[in-house]
């Protein structure tokens, strides 16, 4: 079980990096690493709690995922948890990040 957490550990840090590579420059600056890490720890919530991943995968086998409700879910989890504010362009360039670190790995389509 321990090693699952590292293992864990590892992939958050991997997927940090790269959102931040992701990122535009003026928006670069604007997150701490912690910042970072407690809104792919939202984004990840909103995957396991929302059911979109249950959903059946259309012809191409592709589910659809709507960016919009994510970076809502976040702006609204961070307001009671005292987080933020988060603006919530910066927020969509952050998940989308996730979504493309996801796809780089051949995770989601």
């Amino acid at each position: 079980m321990g090693d699952e957490f590292l293992l864990e550990d590892e992939d958050d840090e991997k997927t940090i990096e790269f959102i931040k590579n992701y990122l535009p420059q003026e928006i670069k600056g604007k997150y701490s690493d912690d910042e970072l890490y407690y809104i792919l720890d939202l984004i990840v919530d909103y995957y396991t709690t929302s059911g979109c991943l249950d959903v059946q995968p259309d012809e191409d086998g592709y589910i659809n995922i709507d960016q919009d409700e994510i970076v809502n879910y976040i702006i609204s989890e961070a307001k009671k948890d005292d987080m933020g504010p988060f603006d919530p362009d910066d927020v969509f360039f952050i998940v989308q990040g996730e979504m493309e670190y996801g796809n780089s790995l051949g995770e989601i389509d």
